[in-house]
C-alpha cells in the first residue's frame, strides 16, 4: 500500500513542480517515531532555497488536499536534497557527468559492491564511473544507492 501512495504522490506532483522550474528528486513517504511523514526533495539549477521549499510545501499541500489520497494525520516536510545529492533517474549520470559520486551495488562485480570515482556518463542502460583510472560499468538495473560526493574545500 505505501509503495502504491507513494507512486500515486509522485505522479501528482511532479509536473506541477516542474511548472515552478524546478525538479522532483525524490519523495520518501514512510512512518517514523512521531508518526507519518512525507519528505520531499526538490531540486534547481542554482540550489534551492528556503522560500522554494516553502513554495512548494504549500503547493503540494493544496494538491493532497484536493486529492484525497491520505486519510490521517502526516508531516509534510520540502527540502533540497543536499549536497550529496542522490543520483535517481537515468538522466542524473549524464547531467552530473564529471561529478564524483559514490555507487553502491546491489550484486558486487569483482568481489566489490561500493564504488567512488567520476561520472562518465551512460552507455545504453549502462552507467559509466573512473575509479582509480579504471573505467567500469554498471547496469542501472544493479544500482542500489548512488549520491554525489561533492569535494570540501577549506581555505
Amino acid at each position: 500500500m505505501e509503495k502504491e501512495l507513494k507512486e500515486r504522490i509522485r505522479e501528482i506532483i511532479e509536473i506541477p513542480i516542474l511548472k515552478k522550474n524546478m525538479e522532483l528528486v525524490d519523495l520518501e513517504w514512510k512512518r517514523e517515531r512521531n508518526g507519518w511523514v512525507l519528505r520531499i526533495f526538490i531540486d534547481k539549477l542554482g540550489g534551492v532555497t528556503v522560500n522554494d521549499c516553502a513554495k512548494i510545501s504549500e503547493m503540494v499541500s493544496k494538491i493532497l488536499d484536493k486529492e484525497n489520497l491520505i486519510h490521517h494525520f502526516y508531516i509534510l516536510e520540502v527540502s533540497s536534497p543536499g549536497i550529496e545529492r542522490p543520483l535517481i533517474k537515468k538522466e542524473d549520470y549524464e547531467r552530473f557527468k564529471g561529478e564524483k559520486a559514490k555507487i553502491i551495488l546491489k550484486e558486487p562485480i569483482s568481489g566489490r559492491k561500493n564504488f567512488k570515482g567520476i561520472i562518465l556518463g551512460l552507455k545504453g542502460e549502462l552507467v559509466q564511473i573512473e575509479v582509480d583510472k579504471k573505467i567500469w560499468e554498471f547496469h542501472l538495473n544493479n544500482i542500489k544507492k548512488a549520491y554525489l560526493q561533492p569535494e570540501i574545500k577549506f581555505k
